[in-house]
């Protein structure tokens, strides 16, 4: 649901336009055609489609957008945009016959997630730049899944296992250093040749010891894939390792410090405590 603590009228704001409003004719129509598509009578290929088929599907539809997105071309953009959609609107028909959630279920949760995660759009937060955009993005993110089934215990959770191997590397580094895990972690020295030579890096030179990387394994018969996969998998491990630490040791201390508190107000602070605290 929308935040609660959303200014009063940007919030009253939000639920006339948006929660009240209906959907558009090309919606309606997309929608309509769908679930014509997967109707008795239909078409066989649609209707024997289950979550399980379609999921390679939308990888596949991502990489021609991507494909459209890097070659400027505003019609080849369009159709693929289109393309991705048919994903969200084929899963959201399969889950409106289970009986799950329908499209219209998809859009208002990704609409109140939007207006939640943006406070200092829709509320009276402030935010001093983007890094604390995604910072408050986390922390958001962090409170809402507090107490439920996709509760995250670690900053690594919720990275997608398929993403490719330099992708997903690139992502655990991020969390890492949002966190601070990364600090103290950084290689003694820069890898490659201008490691060596003293030559500072560039996009250009690391696109180059990355290319002689991936030339270095095919000549040998490795894959760079699988083995960036397993070093990122062994970073992970490592990372989340001093997290659990880091986490332990802020409440043994927190532990302490509580304990030293109440012995300083007294022997009856021990048993007032618990019971304060449970009222509030």
């Amino acid at each position: 649901m929308p935040d609660r603590n959303l200014d009063p009228s940007r919030r009253a704001l939000y639920l006339s336009r948006v929660m009240g409003k209906k959907r558009s004719a090309a919606i309606e129509e997309l929608l309509e055609v769908m679930a014509r598509l997967r109707a008795p009578g239909g078409c066989p290929w649609d209707r024997k489609q289950t979550h399980q088929s379609l999921r390679f599907y939308a990888v596949e539809e991502v990489y021609e957008l991507l494909d459209a997105i890097e070659s400027g071309d505003d019609t080849a953009l369009l159709e693929e945009l289109g393309d991705v959609l048919l994903q969200v609107v084929f899963h959201a028909q399969l889950a409106r016959e289970r009986g799950a959630f329908d499209f219209d279920a998809v859009a208002r949760r990704l609409t109140e997630k939007l207006i939640h995660r943006h406070p200092h759009v829709f509320g009276n937060t402030r935010v001093r730049d983007a890094d604390q955009v995604l910072a408050q993005w986390d922390e958001l993110k962090r409170k809402e899944k507090h107490g439920t089934e996709q509760e995250r215990s670690s900053v690594f959770d919720g990275i997608p296992r398929h993403l490719p191997a330099l992708l997903r590397a690139t992502e655990l580094v991020k969390k890492a250093r949002r966190a601070g895990l990364h600090d103290g972690m950084l290689p003694s020295r820069e890898p490659g040749g201008p490691g060596r030579t003293g030559a500072r890096w560039t996009p250009r030179r690391l696109a180059v010891a990355l290319w002689e990387l991936v030339e270095i394994a095919q000549a040998r018969g490795w894959s760079a894939e699988a083995l960036l996969r397993e070093e990122t998998k062994r970073r992970e491990q490592a990372w989340r390792r001093l997290e659990h630490s880091q986490s332990t040791q802020r409440t043994s201390r927190s532990g302490k410090q509580k304990a030293a508190a109440a012995r300083q107000k007294g022997p009856g602070a021990a048993e007032s405590g618990p019971s304060k605290r449970s009222t509030s």
